[in-house]
């Protein structure tokens, strides 16, 4: 069920206490996020709504005045049209006067929202729930309801205040002039509240059942504009495929919107024509008291100011009504994501040196309800040692990885860090006791300095640092053959804020260096986690790097996976992954010498690298 959904079996007081719970939180986070802005809109509110009233009982006056013929008194109708400008000045000032201030509250509602989101964000220490599609529907629903809600629980606070002012008013006025009139127009807004607080239930059920529809089409939409997908689009002919789906989802989410719309629009006709008829039996009434003297032409402009002031008054509230309950149910969005429970407890414990070893002890785990990657996997990797995994695509090599630097947390079994389990380490200390590139790395839209400097984030601004790990990573010299240099904007999707040049864009193999120097740039680091380091480079720089990481590498502990067996050959220790297990461990020679599934791989491999008419 998603955030904002009622069980169908819920009571109606159990959805009242729902909505009143989102409606105190939203309120709360609205008032600390502009006290006095939010007190400066009350005071122009009360003293907007009391203006109104007056403008029209001076306009009764003036009419009066006007109606009496040659006894009318040019110096008392100067004096009211006077008083008459001076409020509608009053009214224009005060209502632009709030929609500044009103927008000032917006944007501070807007700054917290989003802090306080993103930081919940941030605070997913795994993975887990960024690959679940229904947690990415409500993150996609909560920004959007969060910056609604504080604003509409506000509307709806002013709006209240401001009709009550104006009740108070005219209701007399239309006591006065016809008792019944305004008892009637009460009871047509009972049925008008009624009605669009279903329709505010409709539109968000709609806006729900759209998200996925807009976060798939938003998908397609990104493909036909991203400059690392237009080769196969344009190779494979996908573009009218993915336009196609795109438009379809679009008509989807548009369909949706109108069936509402489409009932919104037969409702709401509905409304006005009986208010409509109320209106207008209260108006013959007034009339036919002005036919027969009872009432005067300024009366009859005063009923007619009351009514429109009371019924604004009263739909301003059974409008504000509905707009709270749509905005309040897509705000449940913004409380599901700040009370996710954490996917990944920290522990507390410091990290120590890594003195022993990494240890797998029995380690089972698969992605949701999936098939299991690892069944019992078991590995010891001694201090000082590396390591290297060897298996199929889909083995669990990279799991592994994602395991270690606790991205995932294992269903069963222990993964051991001197003996200690690593759940129970701080997450953030654990982390920082690791260097990875992962396979699958991430080209940020950022400087090339900080391209890699982010590797260590309290060091990102060390120039000597980042130079020193760009010249491990062999990618020194072409950073230094561009326009700015370590300063040039590796992106072709912005411009580059100094020269307002458009960035730079680099091969595969370049950004593979780029990302391998960002994991070089932690010198403490007690583990150091390759995962196909070498994925894009050409045969002089995999030698090259090669080299640099065997050095690298030596005293520290390490990680390596690798499709290219030739780069594990140094490794202390091999592992073979079948089936989410080890089906066999050792070094090359031993393994080679066991002639088991490693020594085949190896021979498979290596025979696509000989001729007849070169040696082996």
């Amino acid at each position: 069920m998603k955030s904002g959904d009622v069980p169908p079996d819920e009571s109606s007081s159990g959805r009242q206490h729902i909505q009143l719970r989102l409606a105190a939180k939203a309120l709360a986070l609205g008032w600390r996020a502009a006290r006095t802005e939010t007190l400066i809109l009350l005071a122009l509110t009360c003293a907007s709504a009391a203006l109104p009233g007056a403008a029209a009982w001076l306009g009764k006056l003036l009419l009066d005045e006007l109606a009496s013929g040659g006894a009318a008194n040019m110096s008392r109708v100067t004096l009211l049209v006077v008083w008459a400008g001076g409020i509608a000045v009053a009214i224009a000032a005060l209502g632009h006067l709030s929609g500044l201030v009103e927008l000032k509250q917006r944007h501070a509602t807007s700054l917290q929202v989003t802090d306080q989101l993103y930081r919940r964000v941030n605070a997913i220490a795994g993975l887990q729930h960024f690959e679940d599609p229904s947690f990415l529907d409500r993150l996609r629903l909560a920004e959007q309801g969060a910056q609604g809600a504080p604003g509409e629980i506000a509307g709806f606070a002013r709006e209240t205040v401001r009709s009550v002012v104006t009740l108070a008013a005219y209701i007399g006025v239309l006591t006065v002039l016809w008792a019944p009139m305004a008892p009637l127009l009460v009871v047509v807004a009972v049925p008008a509240t009624l009605v669009h607080l279903h329709i505010a239930r409709l539109e968000v059920r709609a806006a729900e059942q759209a998200t996925t529809s807009h976060r798939r089409r938003a998908f397609f939409a990104a493909m036909l504009t991203d400059t690392r997908a237009a080769k196969e689009i344009r190779l494979f002919g996908l573009g009218r495929l993915f336009h196609g789906r795109m438009i379809h989802l679009q008509r989807d989410a548009a369909n949706l919107e109108l069936q509402v719309a489409r009932r919104t629009t037969v409702a709401q006709t509905l409304l006005a024509s009986l208010g409509a008829a109320v209106i207008g039996l209260g108006g013959l009434v007034v009339a036919r008291g002005v036919l027969t003297g009872h009432l005067t032409i300024g009366d009859l402009s005063l009923f007619g100011a009351a009514v429109a002031g009371v019924q604004g008054a009263l739909f301003g509230i059974v409008l504000k009504i509905g707009q709270l309950s749509a905005a309040l149910s897509l705000f449940g969005s913004f409380v599901a994501v700040l009370e996710t429970p954490p996917d990944l407890p920290s522990g507390r414990r410091e990290v120590p040196p890594l003195r022993n070893s990494i240890e797998f002890r029995d380690v089972w785990f698969r992605y949701g309800t999936g098939p299991w990657v690892l069944k019992g996997f078991t590995l010891a990797v001694p201090h000082g040692a590396s390591a290297g995994l060897v298996g199929a695509n889909g083995a669990g090599k990279s799991t592994i990885t994602k395991l270690l630097c606790r991205l995932y947390d294992p269903e069963r079994g222990q993964i051991l860090w001197d003996g200690v389990d690593i759940s129970e380490f701080d997450i953030e200390h654990l982390r920082s006791r690791i260097q990875a590139t992962f396979q699958d790395h991430m080209n940020f839209e950022l400087t090339a300095a900080e391209n890699i400097g982010i590797g260590d984030i309290g060091r990102i601004d060390d120039r000597s640092r980042i130079q020193q790990v760009a010249e491990m990573a062999q990618i020194h010299h072409m950073i230094s053959t561009l326009p700015r240099q370590y300063d040039a904007l590796l992106s072709r999707a912005f411009f580059d804020d100094e020269t307002g040049e458009r960035g730079v864009l680099l091969s595969g193999g370049q950004w593979q260096r780029v990302a391998l120097a960002r994991s070089l740039m932690r010198e403490d680091a007690d583990l150091l986690i390759l995962d196909e380091p070498n994925a894009g480079l050409d045969v002089v720089a995999e030698h090259e790097i090669h080299a640099t990481l065997h050095h690298r590498r030596r005293g520290r502990t390490s990680l390596l996976v690798s499709h290219r067996l030739a780069a594990l050959r140094d490794a202390d220790l091999i592992a073979v992954l079948v089936d989410g297990r080890i089906a066999e461990h050792g070094n090359h020679d031993a393994l080679m010498a066991a002639d088991g599934e490693y020594a085949g791989l190896f021979r498979l491999q290596a025979a696509g690298y000989q001729d007849e008419r070169v040696g082996t």
